[in-house]
């Protein structure tokens, strides 16, 4: 198929099949508002084009990067291209989102890192889990 085609002559299943996602994720996109249900003809079927792929495309590597529909949304309206510095603040939400998650996750991963090193230590004397004491006590 050619890119610079875009005529509609894509089922709902050819859309999901380009787009490498399900029909049902075409349908749920759909209600969401991310992605246009196109007329449906008397007697036929509805039918999408090489627009609708990409669209699809889009909003699966936002998600991809962590992007909530909600900010996959606000990023479809600035499609046009020409509202970078938007598009840079959802972005930079984004990453101090990730950042705060990765920090976050550092600090469990050290509190359990030191929770099961005690718990190996323990296992040699006859005193309590301290994971399990510790856990109760927190």
């Amino acid at each position: 198929m050619n890119i610079e085609d875009d005529s509609k002559n894509l089922t709902i299943g050819g859309l999901a099949k380009q787009s490498g996602v399900g029909v049902e994720t075409i349908r749920f996109y759909q209600r969401k508002k991310l992605l246009v249900e196109p007329v449906k003809p008397y007697g036929g079927i509805r039918r999408y084009g090489l627009t609708d792929v990409k669209r699809v495309k889009f909003i699966k590597s936002a998600q991809r990067l962590g992007f909530s529909l909600k900010e996959i949304s606000s990023l479809l309206a600035l499609e046009d291209g020409s509202h970078c510095s938007e598009a840079k603040d959802i972005a930079q939400l984004k990453l101090n989102s990730i950042r705060e998650k990765i920090a976050d996750l550092t600090r469990l991963e050290r509190i359990l890192d030191q929770y099961t090193k005690e718990c190996t230590i323990s296992e040699d004397s006859n005193i309590s889990c301290p994971l399990i004491s510790k856990l109760f006590n927190d």
